[in-house]
């Protein structure tokens, strides 16, 4: 079936549009105004949907509150991280990083014992993949700190802050992606995961746009309707989108598709004034992108070895 990867290529094509249009965005509105919008839109669509064909689901995750609560938390720090990141950064860059933690985190946290992350053994080429990432990564800091990257004119001391931002939502989004497969693997569906995920996310974005006396650069309800249907578009929609494609396709296609999202973002962001072309960010996107597409390719070729060797067993059985 060709759905599953249409999806999440359409969701790679998506969230470049969301980080160059948002990246700009975020010059004149405060991010977390759009994230009070985007993500109370969300919670307020699929809550209705629970409601009407699962109210069920809600009850099922009352013995879950202690997941439930961290998928909030981590959820909060990535996406608040994230949004700084790209308000300091060239979006290429910040999707890159973002993406990029993802495998590491994994490896960190299985490597540290936690639960949270299957264990598993890597050995070589995928491991050398994954040397490849970490490199690639490090290589970005690099390309961001003596200002080589698409944002030439920028701050060092932000840049700093952005990059830090932009590491530790990749690793906070990986560990809410891991919680909220924990209540998927109960049963508990993509929409009733994402009714209770963003509450924490939205009352620290109300609270801080009350502080701050209202909806940081939206002038009135005009701009502020405006602003939804984009914010609907590239942010909660896609969203959905990805947990269905990932349902209805294979693990390394989904993973391979997603490995080239950081390329897409740097392909479209021209179209923001405020970047110029860096042939050092280029270069240093697109080793991530083969590193992690090797490491998926590595990865999967491992695992159908022993479900290749186990199948010929059952046929000479």
């Amino acid at each position: 079936m060709l759905l599953g990867p249409l999806l999440i290529s359409a969701f790679c094509i998506s969230q470049a549009l969301r980080d160059v249009y948002f990246g700009h965005v975020f010059q004149s509105v405060d991010f977390f105004a759009v994230v009070l919008i985007a993500f109370a839109l969300s919670t307020l669509i699929f809550g209705t949907v629970v409601a009407i064909r699962r109210p069920a689901e809600l009850a099922r995750l009352r013995g879950q509150l202690r997941a439930v609560l961290a998928a909030n938390v981590t959820t909060a720090i990535a996406w608040s991280c994230y949004f700084f990141a790209l308000t300091r950064l060239e979006p290429a860059i910040v999707n890159t990083i973002h993406s990029g933690m993802a495998p590491l985190t994994v490896l960190a946290l299985a490597a540290c014992g936690v639960r949270l992350a299957k264990g598993s053994v890597i050995r070589g080429s995928e491991g050398f993949a994954y040397a490849g990432i970490a490199l690639s990564l490090v290589a970005l800091w690099a390309v961001v700190l003596p200002a080589q990257s698409g944002l030439s004119d920028a701050v060092l001391a932000y840049s700093i802050v952005g990059l830090v931002s932009v590491s530790v939502s990749g690793a906070s989004i990986t560990v809410s992606l891991l919680y909220c497969k924990r209540l998927q693997d109960l049963g508990v569906s993509a929409e009733a995961v994402t009714v209770v995920r963003y509450p924490l996310l939205i009352l620290v974005a109300g609270a801080i746009e009350v502080y701050r006396g209202g909806m940081g650069g939206i002038a009135g309800l005009d701009q502020l309707l405006t602003l939804a249907a984009p914010t609907t578009a590239l942010i909660v929609l896609p969203l959905f989108v990805l947990q269905v494609g990932i349902g209805r396709t294979a693990p390394l296609t989904a993973h391979v598709i997603r490995a080239l999202g950081p390329v897409c973002v740097f392909a479209l962001q021209p179209v923001d004034g405020r970047l110029v072309y860096s042939t050092p960010s280029l270069l240093c996107i697109l080793a991530y992108s083969i590193c992690a597409i090797a490491g998926n390719i590595a990865h999967g070729w491992r695992d159908r070895r022993p479900a290749s060797a186990a199948a010929l067993r059952r046929a000479h059985a």
